[in-house]
């Protein structure tokens, strides 16, 4: 949207500034070329391979907007368990950019309420090792405990690697 109208830039442009901040600097100037005009595939060399795919998809919703998921439909929380799990395993390896985004992201959960703020209050737990679906889960919905379980599956599978 920010490509096509300008009035999106200023929000796109903190979230940049926050994602460079938070490593992910190839990927903050590889969109920067994109809204610059560069639409060919150059924009991504240089990137790893997690950053091509996010750029190129990027690439191909501005050519075809129909790629993009619908703007209006909510995201499907079971789709943050690998990532979430990810950054879990991270962080309890010692990558302190990883604890330092788990703990903003605890912050912008706390604030959502609900079972966004109840996994807010396990992350740190999660870090530490704690592996107890029942305990993790307690107070949560059913989608919440189902979050719960996707990112403790993922987490066994990742400490399996």
């Amino acid at each position: 949207m920010a490509c096509q109208n300008r009035d999106h830039r200023p929000g796109l442009e903190t979230a940049l500034e926050s994602a460079a901040a938070n490593g992910w600097t190839a990927l903050v100037g590889a969109i920067r070329h994109i809204l610059a005009g560069e639409r060919d595939s150059r924009v991504l060399a240089g990137l790893d391979e997690e950053d091509q795919v996010i750029a190129a998809a990027i690439l191909r919703g501005l050519q075809d907007p129909h790629s993009l998921p619908e703007a209006d439909v909510g995201p499907d929380p079971g789709l943050a368990a690998p990532g979430l799990a990810a950054m879990i395993q991270a962080a309890a390896n010692g990558d302190v950019a990883a604890l330092s985004v788990l703990g903003d992201m605890a912050e912008q959960m706390l604030r959502a309420g609900g079972d966004m703020a109840r996994l807010s209050a396990i992350l740190r737990r999660l870090v530490n090792g704690e592996r107890d679906p029942e305990t993790l889960s307690r107070g949560m919905s059913a989608r919440g405990s189902q979050l719960v379980l996707l990112m403790l599956e993922e987490l066994s599978r990742l400490q399996q690697h």
